[in-house]
């Protein structure tokens, strides 16, 4: 307890600094109703700029975020980029993240079905992609923005001897490479966050599913508006805001919302779920990872911008707390007809599954995600 406790002290004294020097190089005035000159109304004016973004922006600043975080996180956690299940029995967090890939594949019904070629949007370094691989015995791809993950992804694959089952590319998810009807599983775990324009994000996911397949998609979400509400509360958006420009992410939406673009892409059997109760042990996970001594010399290595997303990872706590943040869940079949579900769809080979050759490959030789130090820009507790 005392050197954890020296740890939040030395945290404290390197974030005010890099708070002092933040302070002098930013020119965005706060927001109205943010104290003045204080680090959250920087991080919260920083924040209304990342809504002025434009798509092209969005997709090279989420490259190169996870281009650089990705093997930092990595050395931390492990291959799973992702929250973990969490229930009333003790269990190592990578054991939890695991558990969050099957719990959600039972709860979606995939089980009962099991899939022959799954798409992983927003693959990461492939650890998804390679638990359904083994758990089913289906071939797949993975799309990531990032070609340090995609070539990471492969090479993990490649060394655990799944390499002929599954590939992995840079995609991107709002116009991804593949033909109408590809895949038998759409499996989205914690991409959606980065989609500025969700409904086209669920259109896509279910124009490459197969008739008789399914869409499950896990996310981030705000809560669902109450009955004659026009939008969140101001000071709401604030948080979320502040979240969004340490993460660099787009506007959220919340499940209820999907579940609406869903319903217009003719999927059926929709379902959603609240698993924020389940995942809350998450962050304060994360935070104290960063203390580690490893962890702890990268991030304050990795300069001001890193120091600000560590601040920003207790507000995730605070908006779950608050009802504001939700982990949610929703899945839905595509169906051939309004009437009913067609005959079981046979398995498509991998290599109809690739994209053409007009679309870029993954390179051939994997780059090293190497270093004890995280790399300039890298923020604990992205989205994975």
């Amino acid at each position: 307890h005392l050197v954890v406790a020296a740890m939040h002290i030395i945290i404290i004294g390197a974030v005010c600094c890099c708070a002092c020097v933040a302070g002098v190089r930013t020119r965005i005035p706060p927001l109205r109703g943010a104290r003045s000159g204080s680090v959250y109304s920087r991080a919260t004016s920083d924040a209304a700029q990342a809504e002025l973004r434009t798509v092209e922006e969005l997709r090279a600043g989420i490259a190169g975020f996870y281009d650089s975080s990705s093997g930092v996180w990595e050395k931390v956690w492990g291959e799973h980029m992702h929250h973990g299940f969490y229930d009333d029995s003790r269990k190592d967090h990578v054991q939890a993240q695991v558990d969050m890939i099957d719990k959600v594949l039972e709860w979606s019904g995939a089980d009962d079905a099991p899939p022959t070629s799954v798409l992983d949007v927003g693959c990461g370094i492939g650890g998804s992609s390679r638990h359904i691989a083994r758990k089913y015995g289906s071939s797949g791809i993975g799309i990531t923005l990032s070609p340090v993950q995609a070539a990471r992804a492969q090479q993990l694959s490649n060394d655990q001897g799944l390499g002929e089952a599954l590939s992995f590319q840079v995609a991107d998810a709002l116009r991804m490479p593949f033909a109408d009807n590809s895949f038998d599983l759409i499996w989205s775990m914690e991409s959606g966050e980065h989609m500025p324009d969700k409904q086209q994000f669920v259109s896509e996911l279910a124009r490459v599913c197969k008739p008789g397949g399914r869409v499950i998609v896990v996310a981030w979400c705000h809560r669902d508006l109450e009955p004659g509400e026009q939008a969140l509360a101001m000071r709401e958006e604030r948080l979320l805001r502040t979240i969004n420009r340490a993460y660099f992410l787009p506007r959220w939406c919340s499940v209820a919302d999907y579940m609406r673009y869903a319903s217009e892409q003719g999927l059926s059997e929709i379902k959603r779920d609240d698993w924020t109760d389940k995942v809350k042990r998450f962050w304060p996970a994360v935070i104290l990872s960063a203390l580690r001594p490893r962890a702890f010399v990268g991030l304050l290595r990795s300069g001001t911008k890193t120091i600000r997303g560590a601040l920003v990872m207790p507000l995730m706590i605070r908006g779950q707390r608050r009802g504001l943040v939700k982990f949610g869940l929703w899945t839905g079949r595509k169906t051939s007809s309004p009437s009913s579900l067609p005959s079981p769809v046979p398995p498509t080979p991998l290599s109809m599954l690739v994209p053409p050759p007009s679309a870029p490959p993954v390179p051939s030789s994997p780059i090293a995600v190497t270093g004890a130090a995280a790399p300039d820009g890298f923020k604990w507790g992205g989205t994975f």
